[in-house]
Order: C-alpha cells, then structure tokens, then sequence
C-alpha cells in the first residue's frame, strides 16, 4: 500500500503542475469559446490517466482502438471520464470501438463507409445517446495521412446528417504536416480547416461546429485562431517511449 502511495504521489507531482500550466496557458489565450483540453494518454498506463483524473482532467484522447477498449473498461470506475478517439478509424474496427465505455467523440470520421459503420455499431452497442463525431480533414492533402479532402467535407457532413441517426456532427478536425516552422508564418493546415469550417458552418446554417485542431506543439497559436479543442499529450504526461 505504501509503495503504491507513493507512486501515486509521485504521479501527482508532475501530471498536476502540467495540467495547471496548460491550463493557464489556455486560460491567457483570447478566445470567444470555451477550449477543451482532450489529455492524450496513448500508451501511457492506467496509473497516469487516474491521476491526471484526480488531478481534474476527465477528458481523454486515445489514437488505437484496442488500447482505447482496454483503458476504458477498466477505468470504467471513473464515473466522469469521457474518452475521444482520435486516431486512424477504419470500417472494419468501428463494432469494437462502440464497444468502449464511456466513448464521448469520435473526431476521425473521413469517409461515408466509416460513418455508416460508426453508425450501425452505436446503434447495437451505444448507450441510447447520439454519438458525436468530427469529419477529418486532410488540409495537407498527403497521401498517407487520414482525412476527406477539404472538397469532400459538406457531402460527407450531409451523409451523416441524412444518413447516420445514431451521429451527431459536433464539428472540423485536423491533424496536418508534422513539425510545422512557424516562423515561416501562418500553419497552412489551420487556415485550411478553418476555411473549411466556415464553408460548412453556411452550408449547414450552423454556428456551434467545433475546431478541433493543436497539439502539444502548437494548441496556443491554433486557439488563437479558433480551436476549441486541442489536443495535448507530452506536456501533460512526458515524452513517449
């Protein structure tokens, strides 16, 4: 018992200052909206989560369903958690990530087929609720990155407006070109998705869509320009191995 006090403490002396200094930077950002903080723990084990959990973070963001599916069953005790899927969503692994408890958002959803998938999976295994989800966006139209072009976000918005009952469309997200030199101006990716959201934003005649965009990195400069949910990992939990 004592050793796991210990541990645990020792947890708490690191996760929770990080927290608070993310948190205050946040907090000097001017931003119109309220700013989630979605706390990354991908690899990281139950004993950061729970502490970062005590600490006062009850929003988490997990990039592999397996992980995802473990983490959350047995952390299924946090009563307020809410987990975020923000990786690579594939049509054949969307039943087992209905299958997570306390699922909240799904912010990957790029294509038709994953939505229909996503869809019929809530239905079977949801909670009675509509699951939110964001459309992806490849704003730096790699190929090898996830996402819809930036040309396909309404149609794709609209399938899952007419076609997926279970979803809710909460908003925009990206993750763009890694390692980003800000010192050539402007990330290209963040306008990308910005002008994104505002032609979705008329299209659909709404102005709740979210901004789900900024890492580790860079969550001050992409609240500055509109985020409302950033996506933070190292800074809370230290570096992966």
């Amino acid at each position: 018992m004592k050793r796991f006090l210990s541990r645990s403490n020792s947890l708490m002396s690191f996760i929770q200052p990080n927290l608070t200094l993310i948190r205050d930077q946040i907090a000097k950002v001017k931003s119109e909206k309220l700013v989630r903080l979605v706390a990354v723990s991908k690899t990281k084990p139950h004993s950061y989560i729970e502490a970062a959990y005590e600490a006062g973070q009850h929003v988490f963001g997990e990039n592999y369903i397996n992980e995802l599916h473990e983490k959350s069953h047995a952390l299924e005790h946090l009563t307020d958690i809410k987990w975020h899927f923000i990786g690579n969503l594939q049509k054949k692994n969307c039943p087992k990530l209905t299958q997570c408890k306390n699922l909240a958002v799904v912010e990957t959803v790029d294509s038709e087929k994953v939505a229909k998938a996503l869809n019929n999976g809530w239905k079977k295994n949801g909670n009675g609720e509509l699951l939110s989800v964001f459309v992806q966006i490849n704003t730096s139209r790699e190929e090898q990155k996830a996402g819809c072009m930036p040309e396909e976000t309404t149609n794709l918005a609209d399938f899952i407006n007419s076609d997926c009952d279970a979803l809710a469309l909460k908003g925009v997200m990206t993750i763009g070109a890694f390692g980003y030199d800000w010192s050539k101006g402007t990330n290209p990716d963040f306008l990308e998705l910005l002008k994104c959201h505002e032609i979705l934003s008329n299209h659909l005649s709404r102005d709740d869509l979210e901004i789900s965009m900024g890492m580790s990195d860079d969550f001050c400069k992409a609240i500055e320009m509109g985020s409302t949910n950033v996506r933070v990992g190292s800074k809370i939990f230290g570096a992966r191995s």
